[in-house]
């Protein structure tokens, strides 16, 4: 398996409720319409995947109850956008190529009244709601679409 080295490692989840709708957050600030996404991070050295995917969902969700359902095998990876690139070198960032990530599905299983989106010092997203898998691709911003589309296909068994 190719480690594409100068890619961040990163999780996604696809948190999916007990009708097989998914969770979309907004992302915080972003006035698009392709700014809803899935909560997705940046995997710590020596972190374990499933771990951090969990770290991930509760810091940008306030979620922490839920079930494991699935996992993709491999990175799924996207490239950033040159004017990103630009943007992260100048904000002294690591100047990486793009993302890998390894993407989780998990049942939500507790209330609707866990979800909290204030829950860590940085807010991901400002909104947040249910809806279908299939919307994932006209949701998220363009340059990330290949991968969502390789998500959507992994996990739409788990979709009515």
């Amino acid at each position: 398996m190719p480690s594409f080295p100068k890619h961040r490692p990163n999780v996604g989840v696809v948190l999916f409720n007990a009708a097989g709708q998914v969770w979309y957050g907004h992302r915080a600030g972003q006035p698009t319409d392709h700014a809803w996404q899935f909560p997705q991070g940046g995997v710590d050295r020596g972190e374990d995947l499933e771990a951090a995917a969990r770290r991930e969902l509760e810091e940008e969700t306030g979620v922490t109850s839920a079930a494991l359902i699935g996992r993709t095998e491999g990175w799924i990876v996207y490239d950033f956008p040159e004017a990103l690139k630009l943007a992260h070198r100048l904000e002294g960032r690591k100047p990486w190529d793009g993302q890998k990530q390894v993407w989780f599905a998990f049942r939500f299983t507790g209330d609707e009244a866990e979800i909290a989106l204030n829950r860590h010092d940085e807010i991901e997203f400002d909104a947040w709601r249910w809806g279908e898998l299939s919307e994932a691709c006209d949701l998220i911003v363009p340059f990330k679409r290949a991968a969502y589309e390789q998500v959507v296909a992994a996990f739409s068994r788990f979709t009515p």
